[in-house]
């Protein structure tokens, strides 16, 4: 004869298991450039102060929409301090010069004086009544001075 307890445990249904992989969904407010999206941001160290300058990873996702949709702009590179981070550019039309960060620059070679560049242009926070150049690509080289990629290598032009 069977077995009454072999066949009730064939008729009950497996029990449900989950993926392997775990399920991974994808929101809409979670894309590059969202400050949610970044959040192994290390706290800051004694000493040092948050900087108050939005930069590529900083700005939140709408400025970057924005800043994409900006007409391109020509200018001449005032100056730029790779220790610092930051420099200037002079306006091909004229007008107050525009601040441009490390992170919003395109390209191999480190910005010079007398560079000619193109940029986007994006406002500053938190009043927005300043402008920040966004997308700067170097155009021709200042042919007077010598250059130096990112990586440190010297180049003379």
């Amino acid at each position: 004869m069977s077995d009454p307890a072999a066949s009730s445990t064939a008729d009950r249904p497996l029990p449900l298991t989950s993926p392997r992989t775990p399920l991974q969904l994808s929101f809409p407010f979670l894309r590059e450039g969202s400050r949610v999206w970044e959040r192994e941001r290390k706290p800051p160290q004694p000493g040092e102060l948050p900087s108050p300058l939005p930069t590529k990873r900083t700005r939140t996702y709408s400025a970057t929409v924005r800043a994409k949709s900006s007409p391109v702009y020509k200018g001449v590179c005032k100056n730029f301090s790779r220790s610092q981070g930051h420099g200037f550019i002079r306006p091909s039309h004229g007008g107050e010069d525009i601040f441009v960060h490390i992170s919003d620059i395109d390209g191999e070679y480190v910005p010079m004086e007398g560079d000619e560049v193109t940029y986007k242009v994006c406002p500053i926070p938190p009043k927005n009544q300043k402008i920040q150049a966004v997308e700067v690509v170097l155009t021709h080289l200042n042919p007077v001075t010598k250059h130096e990629t990112w990586s440190g290598q010297i180049i003379s032009s």
